[in-house]
């Protein structure tokens, strides 16, 4: 298992609002998850690439949580009001299956 964790503070990577979610560009996506940017669109529609948003409460009100999974790895986008990337945090799981460990209560 490898980990890595970056505050991006000011980077000028933003990602665009959409309704109540976000839209990330996949060349974006790709470099997160370590694969061909041509190839995020066709994973996501075969759910191989799949993705949570949360909304932060209290003191991370106006602040987002973007989870991205893939196989072992798992990418973690904290992002301001404004799409600002805030922080960013990957861990990659190598072979071992991240389904196991997101399998809903009334499954287990």
């Amino acid at each position: 298992m490898t980990a890595s964790r970056s505050a991006v503070g000011n980077s000028e990577t933003t990602i665009e609002r959409d309704g109540n979610g976000f839209t990330l560009d996949a060349a974006l996506i790709g470099e997160l998850l370590d694969v061909p940017p041509t190839d995020v669109p066709a994973l996501m529609r075969s759910k191989s690439i799949t993705s949570v948003c949360e909304s932060g409460i209290d003191a991370d009100r106006g602040t987002f949580r973007l989870n991205l999974f893939y196989h072992g790895r798992h990418v973690r986008l904290r992002v301001g009001s404004e799409g600002q990337i805030l922080h960013r945090s990957i861990i990659d799981f190598g072979e071992r299956s991240l389904q196991r460990g997101r399998r809903s209560a009334s499954e287990r």
